[in-house]
């Protein structure tokens, strides 16, 4: 069995919504959907004068906006889900891969607020170190981070 198969595309219905709004999101991230938008809102304030701007031409365009924004909403936050997965999952394999980078690392994203602080902290104060330093040179150590690690957020 290869390492690859594991990560093979879902099926069924999952798929066919993550192919639809794969679509969509390209086809309305276009400047022509863009021109599309501007043109139907253009054509309803044209309009205005030969409905007399009535209650009902007003409630179109606020229905129409209304309605696509919220399906948007769900369209933009499962692109979103979807990069930062696929981003995390490139970073996790460059850090697993990386000699002398911490494992403990690969699921920072599920430490909770305290434990990013004190990793934070522990970078920074690295950095501070490094500008502090007499030496003009690079180094890339490894800090350790033993007090954090991925076992401590599995088991609570």
């Amino acid at each position: 069995m290869k390492a690859d198969e594991g990560l093979a595309a879902p099926k069924g219905a999952s798929s066919c919504f993550n192919r639809s709004a794969n679509w969509t999101a390209r086809a309305t991230g276009k400047p022509a959907a863009f021109a599309l938008a501007l043109a139907v809102v253009l054509i309803w304030a044209i309009t205005g004068p030969l409905f007399d701007f009535s209650d009902t031409w007003q409630l179109v365009i606020n229905t129409g906006t209304t309605i696509v924004t919220f399906l948007m909403v769900f369209l933009i936050q499962n692109t979103q889900n979807r990069d930062t997965q696929a981003l995390q999952l490139k970073l996790d394999e460059l850090i697993r891969t990386t000699e002398g980078a911490h494992n403990a690392l690969l699921d920072l994203e599920r430490f909770d607020g305290a434990d990013l602080d004190r990793i934070s902290e522990l970078y920074a104060h690295l950095a501070e170190k490094a500008k502090g330093s007499a030496q003009r040179e690079i180094k890339t150590g490894s800090p350790e981070v033993e007090s954090v690690t991925a076992a401590e957020h599995t088991e609570g």
